[in-house]
């Protein structure tokens, strides 16, 4: 099966790929439910109404372990899966430069979480896309809820969701969350990221400069050989480069994936240090 965003099924995409060890310890339950979804997007984006379309009365609140950031849970239920949905902090990016953005850029690296729902104000899409792309530099499976279509279209702002979906191979719904319009479709996406229906295929920005470019690939070659389970080595690599302080401590310790490979923190320093080239 093929959807708009130009993208086939495949076999055991059906399993859930969330880190179970890595929710409990960031406080999230998954005993009574299939799949975990995160929500997550810029703030005054309606997130939280595309929230409370989706989960209704079943959620509540509370603080993310350790942390004063609040965070809202729900569940809710499609087809026969049960799936968890976290509201993640209102963030306009995953560089952890703020406690919120910390929070957020952890659960979607370290939970990895079934499904991403990435909110976008369309009024503001060029500016939101900006956290869309970063979160498909850490996970493929995304739908984004193109949201505020009302107002879009009042402004005279024309949207070809589509167009926007093949560009940036995930899924792209269109919804004005506050009229429930758009809901079904996108509970139908999630599902079908989820289940393994839809497999993205996700747009990465490239960069200019080529001695970027031949740093990226250098690392993301280095992190895939020391670690081949890992499901976002790009993502990582950039970070390293960036001099990521947080991401080099994760490799250290393994938490990013399934480490089987021994001598974890030696493998990692070597990292930190091409990273610091």
């Amino acid at each position: 099966m093929t959807t708009n965003s130009g993208i086939s099924s495949s076999a055991c995409e059906t399993c859930p790929i969330h880190n179970a060890a890595a929710l409990h310890k960031l406080g999230v339950d998954m005993s009574d439910f299939d799949y975990v979804v995160a929500l997550s997007g810029n703030p005054n984006t309606g997130k939280s109404t595309v929230f409370n379309a989706l989960t209704g009365l079943r959620q509540h609140t509370g603080n993310w372990p350790g942390k004063t950031v609040s965070r809202a849970e729900g569940g809710f239920e499609y087809g026969d899966h049960k799936y968890k949905l976290v509201d993640l902090p209102g963030t306009y990016s995953l560089l952890a430069t703020s406690l919120d953005e910390e929070v957020a850029r952890d659960f979607i690296l370290f939970g990895q979480p079934d499904v991403t729902i990435v909110v976008v104000d369309a009024t503001r899409l060029e500016r939101n896309l900006n956290l869309v792309l970063q979160v498909l530099e850490i996970t493929n499976r995304v739908v984004v809820a193109l949201n505020l279509m009302d107002e879009a279209n009042r402004h005279g702002i024309q949207i070809d969701e589509r167009r926007l979906a093949r560009d940036l191979g995930v899924p792209v719904v269109p919804m004005v969350a506050r009229q429930s319009e758009g809901v079904p479709e996108l509970l139908q996406a999630v599902s079908e990221v989820a289940n393994g229906v839809t497999i993205a295929k996700p747009y990465h920005v490239k960069y200019d400069s080529p001695e970027l470019n031949k740093a990226v690939t250098q690392v993301t070659e280095q992190i895939k050989n020391t670690y081949p389970d890992l499901p976002n080595a790009r993502w990582v690599a950039l970070r390293l480069l960036d001099g990521d302080e947080r991401i080099a401590e994760a490799l250290q310790k393994g938490e990013l994936g399934d480490l089987k490979h021994g001598d974890i923190e030696q493998r990692a320093a070597q990292l930190q240090v091409i990273g610091n080239q």
